[in-house]
């Protein structure tokens, strides 16, 4: 079932309509597939969609499946389970390893969404906001005080609640305390539900791009002399970027209306890195310092989400910033891309990367690093315990080898 899927069923079909606490940026994915990777989408006082799920329904082997819930917040009826006919697991850890276990714990065959009564988002963007010490304080600690004046509404309003908190940097037009180089801002407030609220303007309104027109920027790229790259990229990224991101109005809409199809079609490459937002002034200055000589054929976001609870969630910290790299799939953003994970470990700063995303750095030793050898030793221990040896062997692959994740 994809997450539009279900989008229309709780908020068409269902009597009384009901919403997704959370959502990726996109509707297209499945439900299985957005909370197996770690979709998070940046609801900073929810979490990530898989911090909605409350049970899995798993089939562990050719005679075996099992419904696995928290022991701490249980969840199913015993006459539930019975109907499925499947063995009840209550068991924190290993329902918190296999809740993002990207696939590797069975074929997950159900699963029980936390949702909640209708709501709408209204979504604004802020042209040039000033990248200073109020806006990195506030980001850094997710106290919008320092800042509050400037925002569209109040974070705490008796009708509206901050929800959603984007900052997106073009990292070719940029420094601090310069609001001509400032920064977009993109917020979302939550809203109670009303059916007679404006509806929101179809995305086919604004800035689109062909398909084919990524692979021929990758292809002109990637035939560039570095020192060509050096002069050509940073035009062409800030010729596009204000296209993308204009300031708007108010835009309402339920939760399925506002993330729906995906912005970024054709020849793409996004790399998604986990950290604390206490680290978030210093890894911006190592990015703005590798673009120097390495330009990055895109831009980058800043995205909260509130840490999770999974074994493996890539939003791992308390206070989750993921920054969000979207670039053309060429090599200099590979290469970019390495230099900043590089940068990052020789100044100890700690980070996870997306596990659906770009992250062909991971192995076994770093992966330990990100998580801590207890969690990953945890992780595999789970898996044992659900999976025998012949079922093991079915779900791992070389990805899984990679990361030491195999057992």
């Amino acid at each position: 079932m994809s997450i539009l899927d279900i989008h229309e069923k709780l908020e068409i079909s269902a009597d009384p309509k009901r919403s997704l606490k959370a959502s990726g940026a996109s509707n297209g994915q499945s439900i299985a597939g957005a909370t197996s990777t770690g979709t998070h989408g940046s609801a900073y006082r929810v979490g990530a969609v898989h911090d909605t799920i409350l049970g899995l329904h798993i089939v562990t082997g050719p005679d075996r499946h099992v419904w696995v819930e928290r022991a701490s917040a249980p969840v199913a009826s015993d006459d539930f389970v019975k109907w499925l006919g499947a063995e009840l697991v209550r068991d924190d850890d290993i329902f918190n390893s296999a809740v993002v276990s990207f696939g590797s714990f069975g074929f997950i065959h159900g699963i029980m969404l936390e949702t909640e009564p209708i709501y709408l988002l209204a979504e604004q963007r802020a042209d040039q906001f000033t990248w200073d010490d109020d806006l990195i304080n506030s980001i850094q600690t997710l106290d919008f005080s320092a800042i509050q004046l400037k925002l569209p509404y109040p974070p705490d309003g008796p009708e509206k609640q901050l929800y959603h908190f984007e900052v997106i940097v073009n990292p070719h037009h940029f420094a601090k305390d310069n609001k001509l180089k400032g920064v977009y801002l993109k917020t979302m407030y939550k809203m109670p539900y009303k059916p007679d609220y404006p509806r929101r303007v179809p995305d086919a309104a604004h800035f689109q791009y062909g398909e084919n027109t990524l692979g021929v920027i990758e292809t002109i790229i990637d035939a560039l002399p570095p020192p060509l790259q050096t002069v050509l990229v940073p035009p062409m990224v800030n010729k596009l970027f204000p296209q993308a991101f204009k300031k708007a109005m108010d835009a309402y809409g339920t939760i399925g209306e506002t993330f729906t199809n995906p912005k970024f079609r054709g020849n793409a490459l996004s790399c998604a890195i986990g950290m604390d937002t206490s680290s978030i002034s210093k890894v911006v200055d190592i990015i703005m310092g590798i673009n120097q000589h390495t330009p990055f054929p895109g831009g980058m976001a800043l995205r909260f989400v509130k840490g999770t609870r999974a074994m493996l969630g890539f939003t791992h910290f308390e206070k989750t910033c993921v920054l969000e790299l979207d670039g053309v799939d060429a090599d200099l953003s590979k290469e970019f891309f390495q230099e900043v994970w590089d940068q990052m470990e020789a100044e100890n700063i700690s980070y996870t990367l997306h596990w659906g995303k770009y992250n062909v750095n991971l192995n076994p030793q770093r992966l330990r690093q990100m998580y801590g050898a207890a969690a990953v030793d945890k992780w595999i221990a789970c898996r044992h315990a659900l999976l025998d040896a012949n079922t093991r062997a079915v779900f791992s692959n070389s990805f899984m080898v990679r990361c030491g994740l195999d057992g």
